[in-house]
């Protein structure tokens, strides 16, 4: 199986080869028209992300698949990276059995609410068995269950005019945003559950939001808030997300 970024360069590169060097600003500009710039363009490789993020989107149907596996394929020690959030206010959900935690909905929506894992359990659940590959180079294949973030979308009403959804993490200052083609795609889900179980903490406890069309760090952990909106400028650097401000695309589908 080819590394995920060795496919989204080979995109690039394609495009670049249909365009001709001559050709890139006339594919930058195919990119506006059809309102596909990606928020952190302006960096160093602006074009190579613009090309990437048009390109899947424009080659590929907004509807296409990741793969799914066998429960065979379920890795036998899923890899947990990073540490749990570091903040009294997790630990206290923690000790709690997250009982008193929710989910904020806000922003472009037309019914802003709050949500609690047990209202999220009384939706219809997917589970599905699917590939985290990480940017580092390592992955696993596990099992998650969740309900469709679709659905609790439809639920809050969302206005028209939004663009992205932004969702902020328990785990202070990191955050990211998805486009409304992943947000509203039938396998990206909020998780609460991971092969057959309540999901532990290393991988998100109580809710992780699961995005299988892209890179690992799309899959944010231990999420408490969603926030609809036309324009990613006034989110942090105004990059579309935290992981672009320490030199990762903000567009990283697989």
């Amino acid at each position: 199986m080819s590394t995920p970024p060795s496919r989204r360069k080979l995109i690039t590169a394609g495009l670049s080869t249909l365009a001709g060097a001559s050709g890139l600003a006339v594919a930058a500009r195919i990119a506006h028209h059809y309102g596909l710039i990606p928020p952190d363009h302006g960096g160093l490789y602006g074009i190579g992300e613009t090309l990437t993020y048009a390109g899947q989107r424009l080659l590929m149907s907004g509807r296409s698949m990741a793969r799914e596996f066998n429960r065979s394929d379920i890795s036998k020690a899923p890899v947990v990276n990073g540490r749990p959030p570091e903040v009294e206010a997790y630990e206290r959900q923690l000790t709690a059995g997250f009982t008193d935690w929710r989910l904020s909905i806000d922003g472009m929506v037309g019914r802003p609410r709050d949500f609690s894992i047990a209202d999220l359990r009384q939706y219809p659940a997917r589970t599905q068995i699917t590939h985290l590959a990480c940017e580092e180079g390592w992955s696993f294949i596990a099992e998650w269950t969740g309900v469709p973030l679709a659905h609790v979308l439809n639920l809050v009403g969302v206005l028209p005019q939004a663009k992205y959804v932004v969702y902020f993490s328990m785990d202070p200052g990191w955050w990211d945003s998805i486009d409304m083609s992943d947000a509203l795609h039938p396998q990206t889900l909020l998780t609460y559950g991971m092969n057959g179980q309540e999901l532990p903490k290393g991988h998100g406890a109580p809710l992780r939001l699961r995005v299988p069309r892209q890179l690992g760090y799309k899959s944010v952990k231990y999420i408490t808030r969603l926030t609809l909106t036309d324009d990613l400028k006034r989110f942090g650097k105004g990059l579309g997300s935290a992981p672009p401000e320490f030199g990762y695309s903000w567009y990283a589908g697989i």
